[in-house]
């Protein structure tokens, strides 16, 4: 029994809590679990976040803010000032696409991917050599032109059969 309430400290609350409690909406969960950290934002209105420099309002520059992020996705990040939002980080410059401490399911520290072997740059200037190719060649047009003895004059000697200026 309580002193001052005379009830029981458990059945006191018991009382106040509704049945069944209220569970939360997927966003609350989301919410509550996602991490933040105070910046001060530099004067080129960037913020640096574990290795990654993102953009916020330049109005914020000098101030200190709180940026919210859920630490397995580091391209996400809201921006807090003063409690209240002040807009998205925009991702500046990403390294690291999520927090060092984020482990797996069972609790292994997180792996970087295994190199794939497709050479993407490889692949890319191929695709672009071949569209390139499917372009005019101008120079085997000239050359082809040369072979000829017609290099686009008309018989007065004046490029592309022009007619004669107008007085």
């Amino acid at each position: 029994m309580h002193s001052e309430t005379g009830q029981a400290p458990l059945a006191r609350w018991a009382a106040g809590v509704a049945d069944p409690l209220p569970l939360p909406s997927p966003a609350q969960l989301h919410e509550a679990f996602r991490w933040s950290e105070r910046r001060t934002v530099r004067k080129t209105a960037t913020v640096s976040l574990h290795g990654n420099l993102y953009q916020v309002d330049a109005s914020l520059v000098r101030c200190v803010v709180e940026l919210v992020f859920d630490p397995f996705d580091l391209t996400d990040i809201d921006v807090r000032h003063k409690g209240r939002p002040a807009g998205k980080a925009v991702p500046f410059l990403i390294g690291r696409h999520r927090h060092a401490k984020t482990r797996t399911g069972d609790d292994q520290q997180r792996a970087e991917p295994e190199p794939t072997g497709i050479d993407y740059l490889n692949i890319l200037d191929q695709a672009h050599g071949a569209g390139l190719q499917a372009q005019i060649n101008y120079a085997a047009l000239i050359d082809s032109a040369d072979e000829t003895g017609d290099h686009g004059a008309d018989d007065a000697g004046r490029p592309g059969g022009q007619e004669e200026p107008r007085a």
